[in-house]
């Protein structure tokens, strides 16, 4: 009898695993089946464009159908528990599904870190609907300004999704000549924390160019319907979008597996297995242990690299073969800011940051390369415009 083998999430990792999984598995030696809340894999790193045009919307959004083979079982609902001791997954509809081996890749839930109506007043940018929520709530909130009195959107958070939102939204402003003002606030005291302070300062010198006013090393401290307060500050907004860090999702948070008690993210070895060694995690929902203290960074490049070695792992699980180690290799940044975009320590470029032509167009490579793989290329060249 074959190995049931599971895959839960559609994003870089859940969509880059089965990818992997069906390249190296041989007919009949294990039955896949694919759970996802959505009938499509999102193109994370692209979806802030939706908010300018969402029209993108199609070139982001890539159908299931187009990424699994015909034999993989595709089953959209949502995961609400993993039962370890039964090897079952709880869906929302009431089923349950079994498994020999379980590959966990649900992404992340945006942290609101307890901040008092943060949580209730502000839109995120996890989905495609997210992205169009977001438009939405610009383009009503434009509707209704004037010139002596444009409205206030405000962006929380200034790694690298709040300045690209705020990028597109700023790329809307200018392409329908709304008035807007946009802000983008950070708690701590530079755009991009934690990075160089050359890629800082090129990203900071971009969005000032787009009248984006940055407002840094006051932390948020409450919202409510009409404003935000930094401090004793308050700031009025019209839209707010909160983009300020990441915490585990269900099921993550529900199983009893070994997991951050701060994020609930789910603590993985270097070969992706967690606290129960018939469970895999990978992406945002896991901690994967690099040695020392450092885990692999929670971003797309970091997921779809994984999954390539996720996948053959799960093979490698159910035929008993030694499992392989994983070791994230940077190879370096690209941000946009609307049209523009900021590339930074990038493997192979004698520049350590450079913007212009050159950034952008690696930019688009990213996603077309993504794009080829998961689906078509066919599909990559529809989508290089609108990246």
């Amino acid at each position: 009898m074959s190995a049931n083998v599971v895959v839960v999430g559609a994003g870089y990792a859940g969509a880059g695993t089965v990818k992997s999984f069906e390249d190296e598995i041989d007919e009949g030696e294990a039955e896949l089946t694919w759970i996802s809340e959505h009938d499509y894999h999102l193109v994370l790193h692209e979806t802030h464009r939706v908010i300018r045009n969402p029209e993108v919307e199609s070139k982001v959004a890539i159908p299931v159908d187009e990424i699994k083979s015909p034999s993989t079982n595709f089953i959209r609902d949502r995961v609400t528990d993993i039962d370890t001791d039964d090897q079952t997954l709880e869906l929302q509809d009431g089923e349950s599904v079994d498994y020999d081996y379980l590959l966990v890749a649900v992404g992340s839930s945006t942290a609101f870190f307890g901040i008092d109506g943060l949580e209730e007043h502000s839109l995120t940018l996890k989905s495609l609907d997210d992205a169009r929520e977001i438009h939405e709530a610009v383009r009503t909130a434009g509707e209704e300004a004037t010139q002596s009195e444009p409205a206030q959107v405000l962006v929380g958070g200034a790694g690298l999704s709040g300045i690209q939102i705020a990028g597109e939204i700023a790329g809307y402003r200018d392409d329908t000549h709304t008035p807007i003002d946009i802000k983008l606030i950070e708690g701590l005291d530079e755009i991009f924390p934690g990075n160089d302070p050359e890629v800082q300062g090129a990203l900071r010198k971009r969005l000032l160019e787009r009248d984006i006013e940055i407002l840094t090393g006051d932390f948020i401290s409450e919202v409510d319907e009409d404003a935000v307060y930094l401090g004793e500050e308050s700031m009025p907004y019209d839209v707010l979008v909160w983009a300020g860090g990441i915490t585990g999702r269900d099921p993550a948070a529900n199983s009893d597996l070994e997991k951050d008690e701060r994020s609930n993210r789910l603590h993985a070895e270097s070969n992706f297995q967690t606290s129960d060694d018939r469970v895999f995690a990978i992406g945002d929902t896991a901690l994967i242990d690099q040695g020392g203290d450092e885990q692999a960074p929670p971003t797309a490049e970091a997921a779809w690299t994984a999954a390539e070695v996720a996948g053959e792992n799960l093979v490698r699980a159910l035929r008993g073969a030694p499992l392989k180690s994983w070791q994230h290799k940077d190879k370096g940044t690209a941000i946009s800011v609307g049209e523009d975009a900021v590339a930074h320590d990038v493997m192979g470029v004698p520049i350590n940051t450079f913007g212009g032509v050159a950034a952008r167009t690696l930019k688009k490579a990213i996603a077309a390369r993504w794009i080829a793989e998961v689906s078509s290329t066919k599909r990559a060249i529809s989508a290089w415009s609108d990246m």
